[in-house]
This record gives C-alpha cells, sequence and structure tokens, in this order.
C-alpha cells in the first residue's frame, strides 16, 4: 500500500482553487504552512496576511492560489476525505468477506489519524484536527447549494456512498444506509471533539474508542446475524 500511495495525486475540483497549489513549491508552502497556522490558531483568526508573513511572501500571491480563506478550507477537507478515500479503498480492495470488508472500512474512517510519509508537506495528524474542529465551517454557509451544485463537496458524498454500498451489501433490507454512512462520517468527528473538549458527553475515552462505538452502532443497526 505504502508503494502505491506514493504515486497518488489527491485529485480536488478545480473550481475551488485558482491556481493548484501542488503545481508549485510555493504552492506546497501555503497549504503546509496554513495547516500549522489554522491548527494553531483556529479558523476565525486566521488571515492571508498571517500566512503571508509566516511563509515570507507577498499577500498577493496566496490569492494567485485561492479566492479566500474559505475556498482554502474547502481544498483542505476535501484533500483530507480523498486522502481517507484511498486509504479505505486500498485497505478493502480484495477482500471478499463483506462483514469484514465494512468492519476494516469503519476501523479506516473512524480511527486516530497518524502521519503519513507519503505527503511530506502535509501533516495529516494537524489537518485531522482541523477537519474535527472547522469542516462544518466549509458547509455551514448560505451559498452551501450552489458549491454542492459545483462540485465541491463530491469527494466528502462519494466517500458516504462507498460506506453505503458497504453497508447495503452486508444487510440488503436496512432501510437508511446513506443515513447511517453519513452519520458515521460526520458522528466520529463529533465524537473525537466531544472527547477532547466535553468527555462527559461522551463514552470514547482512552479505553473505548469511536472505532468500536461505531462498529458497535452499525452492526446493531443491521442484521444481527451479520455481526460475528
Amino acid at each position: 500500500m505504502e508503494r502505491l500511495m506514493q504515486s497518488i495525486r489527491i485529485g480536488i475540483n478545480d473550481k475551488i482553487y485558482v491556481k493548484d497549489p501542488e503545481s508549485s513549491d510555493l504552492g506546497k508552502r501555503i497549504i503546509e504552512q496554513s495547516i500549522l497556522m489554522i491548527d494553531e490558531m483556529g479558523f476565525e483568526s486566521f488571515t492571508f496576511r498571517k500566512l503571508g508573513e509566516q511563509i515570507k511572501s507577498n499577500e498577493s500571491s496566496i490569492y494567485r492560489y485561492f479566492e479566500n480563506k474559505h475556498k482554502l478550507l474547502l481544498y483542505l477537507a476535501s484533500w483530507y476525505w480523498g486522502w481517507v478515500e484511498y486509504k479505505m479503498v486500498f485497505a478493502t480492495t480484495g477482500m471478499t468477506d463483506k462483514t469484514e470488508k465494512l468492519k476494516k472500512a469503519l476501523e479506516i474512517l473512524t480511527h486516530t489519524v497518524k502521519k503519513d510519509v507519503t505527503f511530506s508537506h502535509i501533516n495529516e495528524v494537524l489537518l485531522n484536527k482541523i477537519v474535527i474542529n472547522e469542516y462544518s465551517k466549509s458547509y455551514l454557509t448560505k451559498e452551501v447549494d450552489q458549491e454542492n451544485k459545483e462540485g465541491y463537496f463530491v469527494i466528502y458524498k462519494r466517500l458516504v456512498n462507498r460506506l453505503h454500498e458497504m453497508i447495503a451489501a452486508v444487510d440488503g433490507s436496512y432501510p437508511y444506509p446513506s443515513s447511517l454512512a453519513s452519520t458515521v462520517l460526520e458522528g466520529s468527528l463529533h465524537q473525537y471533539f466531544l472527547k477532547e473538549h466535553f468527555p462527559m458527553l461522551t463514552d470514547c475515552n482512552d479505553s473505548t474508542t469511536p472505532t468500536e462505538y461505531f462498529t458497535d452502532l452499525v452492526f446493531r443497526a443491521l442484521n444481527q446475524n451479520s455481526y460475528g
């Protein structure tokens, strides 16, 4: 898998950016430093002016890559979900046992993220924290319907659909596969947020992981005979 990942390029909707940040060293520095800064100060306090100062480049040079910081957040979230999708696909391809395949997918989608050395300019651990804390800000906007039409969320939707198909493969009689799949993805982020900030509101802790919780949740919802 590691060798295969080295040849992977996460494809992002080109409407999200003005110039592909993967096409230049400056673009990669913009992505690398924006992840570090958003993690440190939060999305609200993050500005292109501060980013320009950090990378020792004119603020205007950043606008040559992204129209605004909202588009940058959309890019970071899209990259993250694309990375998760590739990991899930590689981990489950070739698995013939439908139940084990679904369990593996749930593990990939809900486990604690570790650094992936394949992409040297992106800290996936910090990016995961940003997605947990900031992802909802990418779609809780007045423009969400138009942005959805333009395909800004296509990778996330595709990932939900992949999980939907695995759920349906295990129990074709279950009537809510899309709702359950989207609950797993959104709920996983929420459980990690609660675990970090409101531990009294979750049963996930150092001994009980979100993966254990969501695996139990999914298979209790499905045909009980499928959970072995």
